[in-house]
Formats: C-alpha cells, structure tokens, sequence
C-alpha cells in the first residue's frame, strides 16, 4: 500500500560503503524522525542476496538508504546523522521516478523480493541532457520489457549532500530494479525467460546493446539487497495512507 507524503516532499539518497548495521536501528531512526524524516528505505547487502551478482568500483557498497524528507526541513540534518552513524557516506537530493511502482509494505519487514541498485556514472562523451534521455526515455522501456521486473524506480542525483566519496564523484542517478527473489540465483528467473537458453540470449544481447548506450556496462556499483521500507510520522490531522483517488508518485 503506497502511502501519502506531502508536496513537495525531498528524496535524499546515501551510499554506504562502510558496516551497515546501524542504518537499520531504531534509535537512527529516532533521530531521523526529528530532523523531518517522513520516511526510510535500507536497502542492505546481506546474506538474503549473497549470490547474487554484485559489482563494484572502488569498495564493494553494503547498503543504500533512501530517505523522504518534510519539505519544510533542511535535508542537511538527515545527511549529519547518516554519516555519524556510519562515517563517510555519499548522498544526495534526488528526483525520484517511480516506472513500475514495486509492492511495499511500511512495518520494515524485509520485501520478498530482489532488489538490485545501480550506481550510475555518465560517460565523458555523453552531456547531461544526451545520457538522461538515452536513460529515462529510449533504455527504460528495454529494460523492464527484457528482465523479470517487478519494480522500476529511478533517482536523478540534483543536488550532493556534502563531499561524496572520490569514487562517486561522478555519479549522476540510482536505479532501483525488483525481481522474483529466485533471481538471486536463477539467470531465467532473472530475466523471465522460462528456463529458454535461446530467449535468455536474446533479451541478454537486448539489454545490454541498451546497457552499452548509456556507459552502464562500464564503471558501475551493482548493489544487490534485501529492501526494508519504515514510515516515521504522522502529519498532524492526516492520515498516512494515500487517498484512494490519488495517483503514484
């Protein structure tokens, strides 16, 4: 069940590198509830995922955590807690687009299912407006049509919290992509190919002439994680669950 955030609200994104285990405690939590927090997502490398295909560039990423702030609030007291509990951590103010909302659940019970998050990087030879639509407009649609996806969610980086680690200095969005949780270790189950080694072939060479188009078959964070959502706060008078009439985010 999508719940309700107000207008206006702010998506902020981190990544950690470092020992995940306090980014799912509830004194965080706590704490990111009072510096306007109105909702979180950890997304965790973890035994649930280990063998699933991961990717890294410098240190292998151990969690993302996403964080939806009250518009009212500065963004910059959620950065200040994460990277106290963790140390350093890259984030940023992104735009979020949900392609394919996925199934979620706000009790922080861990999501059946495989979540994968991509760390993207623009080629040099690319500009901006070029590799934002080669992404959001011409690869978007070959990628939920080629893979088992369940849900598409993807996050354009407008703004960096703080000095982001060396290796993310060039990072431009996150990509968050759902599958069953047999994906993990089945490249059918991955795909949706029925258990064909031909189709497997075919949406593989699909993708990923697709992939090459927007430089992710090159210098990119593939994060596999178990996904965790938690709703914090109630607005005064409001009831957190979307009113059945509204449209997704």
């Amino acid at each position: 069940m999508t719940t309700w955030l107000p207008p206006g609200t702010t998506k902020t994104m981190f990544v950690v590198r470092a020992d995940p285990a306090p980014l799912g405690s509830a004194g965080l939590r706590a704490g990111l509830a009072d510096a306007g927090a109105l909702r979180v997502q950890l997304n965790v490398d973890d035994e649930h995922v280990a063998p699933a295909l991961r990717l890294a560039t410098s240190a292998p990423v151990s969690a993302v955590l996403s964080v939806w702030v009250d518009p009212a609030r500065d963004p910059a007291g959620v950065s200040a807690l994460v990277t106290a509990a963790v140390g350093a951590a890259s984030g940023w103010v992104v735009d979020e687009r949900r392609r394919l909302d996925p199934a979620e659940r706000y009790d922080g019970t861990q999501a059946e299912e495989l979540a994968n998050v991509a760390v993207l990087r623009r080629p040099a030879e690319l500009d901006r407006e070029t590799w934002l639509h080669r992404w959001l407009v011409e690869h978007t649609g070959v990628a939920i049509r080629t893979q088992a996806t369940s849900g598409y969610v993807q996050n354009i980086c407008t703004a960096p919290l703080g000095a982001p680690d060396p290796a993310d200095e060039r990072v431009e969005a996150l990509v968050e992509e759902l599958f069953p949780a047999a994906a993990a270790h089945d490249v059918h189950a991955f795909y949706g190919s029925g258990g064909d080694d031909a189709e497997l072939g075919r949406r593989l060479e699909q993708l990923m002439t697709s992939v090459a188009r927007i430089g992710a078959d090159r210098d990119l964070d593939l994060v596999p994680s178990s996904r965790h959502l938690w709703d914090l706060a109630d607005p005064p008078g409001l009831s957190r669950e979307r009113p059945a009439t509204a449209s997704s985010r």
